[in-house]
This record gives C-alpha cells, sequence and structure tokens, in this order.
C-alpha cells in the first residue's frame, strides 16, 4: 500500500498526538513500524506534542536517613576480629641491576643468548645482555627482575568485609 495524501495527514496528526510508530502501523495497517519511522524522517516530523515517554524528574528529593544501628551483631565482631589479625603485605624490594654494555648487537644476538635489552634502542651503543637464557629469553638475573612473584590479594578492610557479611544475615 502506497502513502497517499490522506495516509500522511493521519500519519502526521497520530505523530503529534504522540502516539508509538507501532500503534501508528496498526491504525493505518498495510505498513510496518519501520516504515511508518522511515516516512516520519523523510517528512521531518521530529518534534511531538507530547513524549511517548514522561520525563524524569531532574531533582530528587533526598532519602531519609538511616536508623542508627545499635551494638553490632556477632557476626560483625567476628569479621572485625578476623581482619584485625590479617597482616598486611609487605611491598617487594625494587631490585636495580647496573648495566654494562652488554656482549649482544641485534647482527649477534643468537637463540640462547639473553635478549635484555641495555641502553636507549635509538643510539648506536644499544646492545642486549648476551649470556646464556636460563628463564624464557633472559638470564637468571634479569629473569628476577622481568618476572616478579605473584602478590597476594588486597585484604579489604574491616568496613568492606563487615558491608558484604551484612548481605548474607
Amino acid at each position: 500500500m502506497g502513502w497517499t495524501d490522506e495516509r500522511v495527514d493521519t500519519l502526521k496528526r497520530l505523530w503529534q498526538d504522540g502516539l508509538s510508530a507501532s500503534q501508528i502501523a496498526k491504525q493505518l495497517g498495510g505498513v510496518t513500524r519501520n516504515a511508518v519511522i522511515g516516512k516520519v524522517h523523510r517528512l521531518g516530523l521530529s518534534g511531538r506534542a507530547t513524549p511517548s515517554k514522561p520525563a524524569r524528574p531532574a531533582f530528587k528529593p533526598p532519602r531519609a536517613q538511616r536508623p542508627a544501628a545499635q551494638a553490632p551483631s556477632q557476626p560483625r565482631r567476628i569479621a572485625e576480629q578476623v581482619t584485625a589479625q590479617a597482616p598486611a603485605p609487605m611491598p617487594l624490594p625494587v631490585r636495580v641491576i647496573d648495566e654494562a654494555p652488554g656482549s649482544a648487537t641485534v647482527l649477534t644476538l643468537g637463540a640462547h643468548m639473553c635478549k635484555w635489552p641495555i641502553g636507549d634502542p635509538s643510539s648506536d651503543n644499544f646492545t642486549f645482555c648476551g649470556r646464556r637464557q636460563t628463564d624464557g629469553p633472559y638470564c637468571g638475573e634479569h629473569a628476577s627482575v622481568a618476572y616478579q612473584p605473584a602478590q597476594s590479594r588486597k585484604r579489604s578492610g574491616p568496613n568492606d568485609l563487615a558491608r558484604s557479611l551484612r548481605r548474607y544475615i
């Protein structure tokens, strides 16, 4: 079915009344929701008299404050004791290696040589370590710098643990 002048006028009126494209398609019959949307855009009908969804209020009234909690329940005390006994993780020391120029260049670097870069790659005196590999592509000394041991997960404070436990109590 085509868009006659009468159907276009009905479309414009229904669109201004705030009906959705699906509702307009049902009333017109013989057209799909997408056909209605396409015709609305081709006609330039962007504004509506009333929106299809009511606008959300810009101001949200403040919530009523919760009453102050009385004495903490038994699980909270247990949670606070558990976290108070947990030791704080010790930061790992930073290893600094004094790098002397290496023995291998890009052209002389072999398959079993340490590939730890030494110096600035854009300079002429850029080299690689060149010692024998032990762990992956690096020698033992450079592997200890490149691969840090896994750190234990950071423990949450007593407030975070108590908050998590409250969900299940």
